[in-house]
């Protein structure tokens, strides 16, 4: 059953179990959250009387009998009466004991689709099991929830962005933590040698690396594909992300990709340009560009896309990028096309534009 106590377990009251144990109490914690970055905060319909409601994130305790996953995904199906199972963990907060059991809380990622999110109460509130549902801004759930959840949240949060977990203790992130730890914090770490090789490397900000080609016909337009995970309807340039953990570097992938996504297997140019682009919260991305050259009538009738990873391409002359492309894209696009045109480049380029 979906509960408030677990989720807002504090240190000197670890979250009830369903039998007795000799290990922690566990409680896994779901951070549902909607596209537009709001989170679901329950309340008691019915608090205890002369007690102010406690806003919590949904939790459930943990029987020896079921994994948090488990536990959590029945849980959101029974209170909401909807399939929402857990996502990936974000993070695991250890429970000092203070006269009793220690407790491990779980947090797990949980994404509904719109058409769950509309059902949940877009408009604000609802009633699942008892309790009173709310969706909140990051800001607001962070203001609303009690200290310890709110920390908890906020670890939370920052794992989702960056793709990692934190590892927490009473709420607070541990050195060499993957998310959480802030930047004045892992730089205090730094200057004190406080950190070894591996935690060293878990407390860096992440740079994801991306590659990809400009690709275009006689007439100087160029080669764009419409991805199917995209929600923004806009379109491309043919690649993708650098495999970097099978050994594969920029050149290569961009290549591979455009073979992936539109069937043409063809070798790359020089490069034209590295783009650079701080995308906060999330990790910073790397572009390399390459001339991918010019496509006869013969290329452009075997151009295939899957229909699922990409699911149409055309043609797109430049003054269509700024309609078709993201604004990043488009300006990446007119800068390839100029050092191509003036035989320039590498070029060092910060979103598209020079650095």
């Amino acid at each position: 059953m979906l509960t408030t106590a677990g989720a807002a377990a504090q240190p000197d009251s670890p979250p009830p179990h369903a039998e007795a144990a000799h290990g922690p109490a566990v409680t896994a914690t779901a951070v549902v959250q909607d596209r537009a970055g709001r989170v679901l905060v329950l309340l008691p319909a019915e608090p205890a009387a002369e007690a102010e409601p406690v806003p919590v994130l949904p939790g459930v305790a943990v029987s020896g009998r079921q994994t948090p996953e488990e536990a959590l995904t029945r849980a959101l199906h029974d209170a909401l009466g909807a399939d929402l199972p857990a996502g990936r963990l974000l993070a695991v907060d250890s429970v000092p004991p203070a006269g009793g059991r220690a407790g491990l809380v779980h947090l797990y990622a949980a994404a509904p689709p719109a058409a769950l999110t509309a059902a949940l109460g877009a408009a604000g509130d609802g009633d699942p099991a008892g309790l009173t549902m709310s969706w909140l801004d990051r800001d607001a759930a962070l203001a609303a929830l009690p200290a310890l959840a709110a920390r908890r949240l906020r670890a939370a949060l920052d794992a989702w962005d960056t793709g990692a977990v934190a590892h927490l203790v009473g709420g607070e992130p541990q050195p060499g933590s993957c998310a959480a730890v802030s930047a004045g914090r892992r730089a205090e770490l730094e200057h004190a040698a406080a950190l070894d090789p591996s935690s060293y490397l878990a407390v860096r900000p992440r740079v994801l690396v991306g590659a990809g080609a400009l690709v275009r016909d006689s007439a100087g337009r160029l080669l764009l594909v419409r991805a199917g995970y995209r929600d923004d309807g806009r379109w491309q340039l043919p690649g993708g992300g650098v495999d970097s953990d099978l050994g594969e570097t920029p050149r290569p992938a961009a290549r591979r990709e455009l073979r992936e996504e539109t069937g043409l297997n063809r070798p790359l140019g020089r490069l034209l340009a590295v783009d650079f682009a701080s995308r906060r919260p999330a990790p910073a991305l790397v572009v390399y560009v390459y001339d991918g050259g010019v496509l006869d009538a013969a290329d452009l009738a075997g151009v295939r896309v899957d229909g699922t990873e990409i699911v149409d391409w055309r043609l797109a002359a430049p003054d269509e990028f700024d309609d078709l492309l993201p604004p990043r894209g488009a300006a990446i696009a007119r800068a390839g096309l100029g050092a191509l045109e003036d035989g320039g480049g590498p070029l060092d380029l910060v979103a598209g534009r020079p650095a």
